[in-house]
């Protein structure tokens, strides 16, 4: 069976991941596949590195990587998937608004030859058990109509916070990332993409959980503009290995 590395990006999440962590644990170890668990503390402010480091003295499984300034989850969660070994790496969210039994419906995608599989909430066999805010609601599918057009033709859903990698592929796509912040998402889907690498959407469970650190009237603007960067640089230039420099003209 393949080894799973799940990577965790994290800030002040100090209140969360004693749960979340306790649920991965509970989780992967009745799982008959080995596995390990990255937490990435991007410059958190809070005890979110002393909580990682509590658990792990018990847990040898789980290990935390960690950094100052705050950099953006764009950067905590390329900086966890190069540093993760696992044959597949997924990525999912400190909230676990996926549930992490999620991770069964990902892995025959990957078996079945997928080079990435992502959770996606727009599918029909979704399950979307306790909805966003109406506003958010409505601002994120309009967001994605415009990143179908710029970006990712026919994936519904590049947002959601649970992606599932190859190793080699993970690592093929994300030294070429260059977007720190939420735009990310759609960043690497579309360099996958360029690459030709196979994605799968799949139908997931999804909950809201508040705390959200999506800030819309701050965050989106941003993302959009990320997102008009990236497809004016071309594919080219997307495809170039990353100098930790951002788009820049």
């Amino acid at each position: 069976m393949p080894h799973l590395s799940v990577v965790v990006p994290s800030y002040n999440e100090e209140q969360r991941l004693p749960r979340t962590l306790a649920r991965l644990h509970e989780y992967y170890e009745a799982q008959n596949y080995p596995y390990d668990v990255i937490v990435v503390s991007d410059g958190s402010k809070d005890n979110t590195g002393q909580v990682v480091n509590n658990f792990a003295k018990d847990h040898p499984k789980v290990r935390l990587i960690e950094y100052s300034p705050n950099r953006g989850k764009g950067y905590a969660v390329r900086t966890g998937i190069m540093a993760a070994q696992g044959d597949l790496i997924l990525f999912c969210d400190a909230d676990l608004a996926t549930p992490q039994e999620e991770t069964e419906k990902l892995l025959p995608r990957m078996n079945a030859g997928a080079d990435v599989a992502i959770g996606s909430r727009p599918l029909r066999d979704s399950q979307l058990e306790k909805h966003q805010p109406l506003y958010r609601e409505m601002f994120g599918r309009m967001s994605n109509k415009l990143i179908q057009l710029l970006a990712v033709r026919g994936i519904k859903d590049t947002q959601c916070g649970f992606k599932m990698f190859s190793r080699n592929v993970a690592h093929d796509i994300f030294s070429r990332c260059k977007l720190n912040e939420f735009g990310f998402d759609f960043e690497c889907l579309m360099i996958a993409r360029d690459l030709g690498y196979r994605i799968d959407e799949v139908p997931i469970r999804w909950l809201d959980q508040e705390g959200s650190k999506v800030v819309l009237m701050r965050d989106g603007p941003r993302a959009l503009r990320d997102l008009v960067k990236i497809r004016m640089a071309g594919r080219k230039r997307r495809l170039e290995i990353r100098q930790e420099k951002p788009y820049e003209h």
